[in-house]
């Protein structure tokens, strides 16, 4: 796996390196000792996956507070999305900056996401399905979102079309 540092402090892209023959490929996904060896988080509380039926559907933008903040690796299994993410870390020297990646099935790449950060994704194709390895239990009293739309942000999405949740549609502004 090669990862590759985003211009935000301690998110990774990460690349698969696949071994290819006549059958296909085989390659890792997850590595302890080279998470490891870039000091990031190696702990799996849960997995989820997020299917997405139509293109332009929207999901987030989310998080989780103290004592419950998740760290993230995010991978596109069918289609695409234009995954997003934003620094909530108050001392990081990235705070409040947002990065967006476009994830593929077909580029299986995935996106390293660590605690105090807020994750969403407005998906590129229909049937598009997320894969989410993730550091925390689902705790919906320390749920918390980020307006897809919160001027303290200008985040871009790609789609004006957009399918949004009522709950992810009506967020207040952002504070902290």
């Amino acid at each position: 796996m090669k990862f590759n540092q985003t211009t935000l402090h301690g998110a990774y892209l990460i690349e698969i390196e696949p071994h290819e023959d006549e059958r296909g490929f085989f390659a890792r996904t997850w590595s302890r000792e080279e998470f490891l060896k870039h000091k990031l988080n190696t702990a799996i509380a849960q997995c989820s996956i997020s299917y997405n039926k139509k293109r332009g559907t929207l999901r987030g933008v989310h998080y989780q507070v103290k004592p419950y903040e998740e760290t993230k690796v995010v991978a596109c299994t069918a289609g695409a999305i234009y995954d997003l993410i934003v620094d909530l870390r108050p001392t990081s020297k990235t705070f409040k900056r947002w990065f967006a990646v476009e994830l593929t099935a077909d580029k299986k790449n995935m996106l390293y996401v660590p605690e105090g950060f807020a994750h969403g994704f407005q998906t590129l194709e229909d049937e598009s399905e997320v894969f989410y390895q993730i550091s925390q239990t689902y705790q919906p009293a320390y749920s918390r979102g980020i307006r897809f739309d919160d001027p303290a942000f200008g985040f871009q999405w790609p789609i004006e079309k957009r399918i949004i949740s009522e709950r992810d549609r009506t967020f207040p502004d952002f504070t902290l």
